[in-house]
């Protein structure tokens, strides 16, 4: 079952015909119903994705209310949720050369479901990673700390792979989940230089590139004076510490 191509019990079985009319038409009658075989099998890989997501997202949204109805403050602006589709799954398989097998594709691809959580502040941003890794039925398998290290063209987020059981009829099943945690500066430049990408098709003229690195650092200064208030405010003694990636 791990397989996703169609197995000979589940290929479609088509009409044999020696009319040359109805031949023509063949191939799509091939393609269309190797197609819905393929996305047949495909549909129960990824609920599972789905599922995990959701868990995820519902542990937030736990998290969001007790702030709202306990503490002075709410750390969380907004979260999203994302799930690969089909098509762009099938393309990352093929760019890495991933064999077409659930085992194969669970090892060597992350970010099928994905989770973005917008935060207020920087220290905000560890603290909502703290709450969750701390949680017993979350592992985090690796993290990626772009916030104290940003990314070259200036990119920041704060980046987690986490795994989370899925209880489906026939048992447990873990799945990953890929998590960013970023500030609204962030997640603005973030998407920006998203559409400016998409725009150009990858092909960026330099001086927009040198435009994004400063407006990359004008972010970085609005986080870090935002911060700077929040910490004076709050009379905290500073943000709380980088987590360290797991080790292994």
């Amino acid at each position: 079952m791990d397989d996703l191509q169609p197995s000979a019990d589940t290929a479609p079985v088509l009409p044999r015909t020696d009319d040359p009319a109805l031949l023509e038409e063949l191939p799509d009658a091939v393609t269309l119903a190797a197609m819905q075989a393929a996305r047949d099998r495909f549909a129960p890989f990824m609920m599972q994705y789905k599922f995990g997501m959701d868990a995820v997202m519902t542990k937030i949204a736990i998290l969001r209310e007790e702030f709202v109805q306990t503490h002075a403050y709410n750390p969380i602006e907004h979260v999203t949720s994302r799930l690969k589709t089909p098509e762009r799954l099938v393309d990352k398989i093929s760019r890495k050369g991933c064999a077409p097998t659930a085992a194969s594709i669970r090892e060597s691809i992350t970010d099928i479901a994905g989770v973005r959580v917008v935060c207020s502040f920087i220290s905000d941003t560890y603290l909502i990673f703290d709450m969750l890794a701390q949680q017993s039925d979350i592992t985090v398998l690796q993290v990626k700390d772009y916030i104290a290290e940003p990314k070259p063209n200036g990119y920041k987020s704060l980046h987690a792979i986490l795994e989370v059981p899925v209880f489906l009829s026939d048992g447990p099943r873990p799945v990953v989940v890929e998590l960013q945690v970023r500030t609204i500066a962030m997640d603005f430049w973030a998407s920006l230089e998203h559409k400016i990408y998409y725009e150009y098709r990858d092909d960026v003229p330099q001086r927009l590139l040198d435009q994004l690195t400063e407006a990359a650092a004008a972010a970085y200064t609005l986080d870090a004076t935002m911060e700077a208030l929040h910490q004076e405010v709050q009379g905290l003694g500073g943000r709380p510490p980088v987590p360290e990636p797991p080790q292994g």
